[in-house]
């Protein structure tokens, strides 16, 4: 399939390796001029497009991708398939499908969960919102750079999904950390902590397969000093846009709220910029009660 590529940053440039490596032709295109080995290099958004049966974005934000996609829809020809797999705004993302379906153009939004280390392992969940047809075209292309799509229905039910779960992920990630910084204040070990709750009703995957406390569990960034699998700043823009939905959709989302406002200030305050969002826990441990 002739793919183009649009967006080879940390993400990016190994999930268009590895459908080099499947071999796929691969036109890549990245603002700060980044190259993948095997990929042909095409000047512009517009160059990678053109002549492509499907054109994966993986870029910043929502505006980022209205910007682009105003760009490339005009090269792509008749019938092919815009698939952003960016996280960006529901909005956005159906606004990006309504100018590509009025262009005779598939489109779907397709953001992942798996982080860097997925992309590289092709082992990316994706979640998918836009038309059975268009998810049946992408579908070769999702089984190489992940190990699952889910179809979420149509457009902006990607964006929807991911940005749902990644609220219960932040709120939970919350919870285990000031748990674990109670129960140290209370003289209670952190391996009793997480033997307990780990296979009690409290267990959770930011618990059980993501602990933050080191030395507990199962490998995870906790006991790499905090260098971010999952930044603390990457949780922030995501909490942002599920406020910014449940804004726009009229939904109660206290604890989501709470999330983001902790997340803030921990990235733009103190001191979680560029550390995991795990990184919480610390923070915790060091704070006494307001």
């Amino acid at each position: 399939m002739k793919i183009g590529f649009i967006g080879l940053g940390n993400m990016g440039a190994p999930m268009a390796a590895n459908l080099i490596a499947a071999g796929h032709e691969v036109t890549g295109f990245d603002v700060a001029g980044v190259t993948v080995p095997g990929a042909a290099q095409a000047g512009s958004a517009a160059e990678a497009a053109t002549g492509a049966e499907v054109v994966i974005t993986m870029l910043p934000n929502g505006a980022i991708l209205r910007d682009v996609a105003a760009e490339i829809l005009p090269a792509m020809a008749p019938g092919a398939v815009l698939l952003d797999c960016s996280t960006v705004d529901v909005e956005s993302a159906r606004a990006v499908a309504e100018r590509a379906a009025a262009a005779g153009l598939g489109a779907l939004d397709a953001p992942v969960s798996g982080g860097i280390g997925g992309a590289a392992a092709g082992t990316l969940t994706f979640m998918v919102g836009g038309s059975e047809e268009a998810f049946a075209t992408a579908k070769p292309l999702f089984d190489i750079m992940g190990q699952k799509a889910v179809h979420c229905g149509p457009s902006g039910n990607g964006q929807a999904a991911k940005i749902c779960n990644n609220m219960i992920l932040g709120v939970t990630m919350i919870a285990t950390c000031e748990a674990f910084a109670l129960a140290d204040k209370l003289g209670l070990s952190r391996e009793a902590m997480f033997d307990v709750v780990s296979t009690s009703s409290g267990y959770s995957w930011s618990m059980n397969a993501y602990c933050p406390a080191p030395g507990v569990g199962p490998q995870s960034p906790a006991d790499n000093g905090y260098k971010p699998g999952f930044a603390a700043e990457l949780m922030l823009k995501d909490l942002g846009l599920s406020q910014q939905a449940a804004e726009a959709a009229d939904a109660d989302t206290p604890m989501g709220a709470r999330a983001l406002e902790l997340y803030r200030a921990f990235v733009e305050d103190e001191d979680g910029r560029g550390r995991d969002f795990s990184a919480m826990l610390p923070r915790f441990e060091a704070r006494g009660r307001d």
